[in-house]
């Protein structure tokens, strides 16, 4: 592992990159539940640009500290003067996704796997972003809420592409209708949360640091694979499993894989 301890922060974020691999990503905006302003979009999407560039990087956990994992939006937002030269939500200034977007896509656009640990309140955009995530571990009494229509919006942070294949058609359709609350216990009955658990952060390591232990080039590869599997055909899923595939067998980490298992010890993966 090249990885060493590194630590970014700002009043908004915290990044902390273990020797194992295992970044930790934090909101630190307790005060404000971790609600959503101008600086804390920013600051997010800063946090992303940072970890796509970060080397020794395998797996990712994502939380937010005090009272919430994200209360969604600042209700700031609401009074607050858009400048001039603020692009529309309808330009494309992170590929395919506007800046509030990007918010939540840019986990699943991240090379390694994220696993989001959930607590306390998660509601509208804070929901969006955990469920931008790879794998979700939500205590059992989060309060969680689609809340946007609750102010007369929809949501617009990807969520409906996010939410595709986790919640049941009409079932996502009560809940973003509605905007009702719902616990983290149910959410997991929903499609929204993977586990439950009393301490989802240290849940969420433990299933990090397992990932951290894997193949990372296999890891990535299988990220990848996942990412287009409700876009492709069927054809063209199985040419890219075939493709991943060859760029892998019998690579030196692959080998060490196999070599570790056999061995019974810990591998010794070359980083991307």
């Amino acid at each position: 592992m090249s990885a060493t301890a590194t630590t970014i922060a700002n009043d908004r974020v915290a990044i902390d990159l273990g020797e194992d691999g295992v970044a930790e990503v934090r909101f630190v905006r307790g005060d404000k539940m971790n609600a959503l302003d101008p600086e804390m979009f920013q600051r997010i999407i800063e946090a992303g640009s940072t970890l796509q560039r970060m080397k020794g990087l395998r797996a990712v956990v994502l939380s937010g500290e005090g009272r919430a994992f994200c209360a969604g939006l600042d209700l700031s937002n609401f009074s607050r003067k858009v400048p001039e030269d603020e692009p529309s939500l309808t330009e494309r200034t992170y590929g395919n996704s506007n800046r509030a977007q990007q918010v939540a896509m840019q986990w699943r656009k991240l090379p390694v796997p994220v696993i989001a640990a959930v607590h306390g309140v998660c509601f509208g955009g804070g929901l969006q972003i955990a469920s931008g995530a790879d794998i979700r571990v939500v205590h059992p009494t989060t309060r969680m809420a689609i809340m946007e229509l609750k102010w007369g919006l929809v949501p617009d942070m990807g969520g409906y592409a996010l939410w595709r294949g986790l919640v049941r058609d009409d079932v996502l359709r009560e809940l973003i209708y509605t905007n009702r609350e719902f616990t983290g216990a149910e959410a997991q009955t929903l499609g929204l949360a993977t586990y439950l658990d009393e301490n989802p952060r240290e849940r969420a390591l433990a299933i990090a640091r397992q990932i951290a232990n894997k193949n990372p080039h296999a890891i990535r590869a299988a990220k990848r694979l996942q990412a287009g599997m409700w876009e492709r055909e069927t054809d063209a899923i199985l040419l890219e499993e075939s493709i991943e595939q060859h760029a892998i067998m019998r690579s030196r980490n692959q080998v060490e894989a196999v070599m570790a298992e056999m061995e019974r010890r810990k591998p010794n993966f070359e980083d991307v």
